[in-house]
């Protein structure tokens, strides 16, 4: 068959939030692209993730006009709960750092962006299968796949973004020798429902008891959404509906302190934590963003924001990269007036700029697993130290203060 070849300015591997972002900021810009995706849009829409925005985040959806649903269809939040053995606290996130997080799922962000890139013509292939990256050293990198209907196709650009999530391929494609892998994983998962039930509080509950953590979160006024902590090799069918509520409730204390609202569960799940950097986020025309280059636990609600946020600092320097592109010579292969080091400076600080923010996400995340988490075989020694932690936390403004600036994120420097 005749491979089909087509010419954009930026080609972007993965049409999830992070990829679907960069390419409408792009073409705000005057700057083309085209997205491949090797999932159908149908099958991203129906996945179930995180639904905590911070402000940056719900301002980029609503400053890129592209008509999303955010203010309209999610939920401000202004503070959070954390409960410790059935005590609660309250965070007060406006009075402390004057800013709010929304709650607004990652499958509606998604629905937000697609239909809009599609409304405004923009290439996407959904289903697409073999995809392949080639030319990242020279000046005509290509990604190569074969689209839903088997048709092999071609897409030449100036520069490729792997935005293809956390078992990404882009990210494969920095050599051993120029990328350090940074790794660790958590004895413990979160086993996730989603429930027919309203919600039980008007915001999120983050709990931790002698028998481990509990999530209280929304969807929507009909469906709610909880978690707890469980081993990771949990097998979801081994919990009856009772089992799961009764267990929830144990952790967040008596219905005298908070009533645990029931439904019919529609939805079982078992996510296992990890955290992933990949340093650099850029390799010759290459760049990362989002889960390709970096994961953290779903605790400190830091992935679709840090996903964002790489792509607040990816957009600038992309259309840097084009302009000294052309400016410059017309191969970027050492010859006279520059080579390929000075056309990928821009790309360098991109991955140097983001990678500062990611490593702060990961310690707060990191931390806050650890202080709302049970570990295996933890002695009463660790249960009461946790104790005193939490205190220190919520019994001073200032404990109060770095809580509730990590959470709802940092200001862009």
């Amino acid at each position: 068959m005749t491979e089909h070849t087509s010419r954009v300015d930026v080609g972007i591997v993965g049409g999830g939030p992070a990829g679907l972002m960069t390419a409408l900021l792009l073409k705000r810009r005057g700057i083309s692209a085209a997205v491949v995706e090797r999932r159908s849009q149908e099958t991203i829409r129906a996945t179930q993730r995180a639904g905590i925005l911070e402000a940056p985040t719900v301002d980029m959806l609503v400053d890129a006009e592209i008509g999303s649903r955010v203010l309209t269809e999610g939920h401000e939040h202004e503070g959070t709960v954390l409960s410790f053995d059935g005590v609660q606290h309250r965070i007060d996130f406006q009075a402390l750092v004057g800013r709010s997080v929304w709650l607004y799922p990652q499958n509606e962000v998604f629905h937000d962006l697609a239909t809009a890139w599609q409304a405004e013509g923009g290439e996407i292939h959904w289903e697409v299968d073999g995809v392949a990256v080639e030319g990242l050293e020279g000046d005509t990198p290509a990604i190569t796949f074969a689209d839903a209907a088997g048709e092999p196709r071609r897409i030449e650009a100036e520069l490729i973004v792997g935005a293809d999530g956390s078992r990404s391929m882009s990210r494969k494609l920095i050599p051993d020798d120029v990328r350090t892998d940074y790794f660790t994983s958590y004895p413990f998962a979160w086993f996730g429902i989603l429930c027919e039930a309203p919600p039980t509080a008007p915001e999120l509950i983050y709990a931790n008891s002698e028998v481990g953590f509990a999530l209280i979160s929304q969807r929507n006024e009909d469906i709610t959404r909880m978690y707890f902590q469980c081993d990771p090799d949990t097998d979801p069918e081994d919990w009856s509906d009772d089992a799961i509520f009764e267990h929830i409730q144990q952790v967040l204390g008596g219905e005298d302190v908070v009533a645990l609202k029931r439904g019919r569960i529609i939805d079982k799940t078992v996510l296992p934590f990890r955290s992933y950097v990949c340093d650099p986020l850029t390799y010759g025309r290459l760049v990362l963003a989002g889960d390709a280059g970096h994961t953290v636990p779903p605790t400190g609600a830091k992935g679709l924001n840090l996903a964002f946020s790489d792509v607040r600092a990816l957009v600038p320097r992309i259309e840097e990269f084009l302009t000294g592109l052309r400016s410059g010579p017309a191969r970027g292969d050492g010859s006279a007036g520059g080579g390929p080091a000075d056309l990928t400076a821009p790309l360098r600080r991109y991955s140097a700029t983001a990678l500062d923010r990611v490593w702060k996400a990961q310690n707060f995340s990191w931390w806050a697993t650890n202080l709302l988490h049970r570990r295996p075989g933890e002695d009463a020694f660790a249960h009461q130290r946790r104790r005193g932690e939490f205190q220190a936390i919520t019994g001073s403004v200032h404990g109060q203060s770095y809580f509730a600036d990590s959470y709802t994120g940092w200001a862009e420097v």
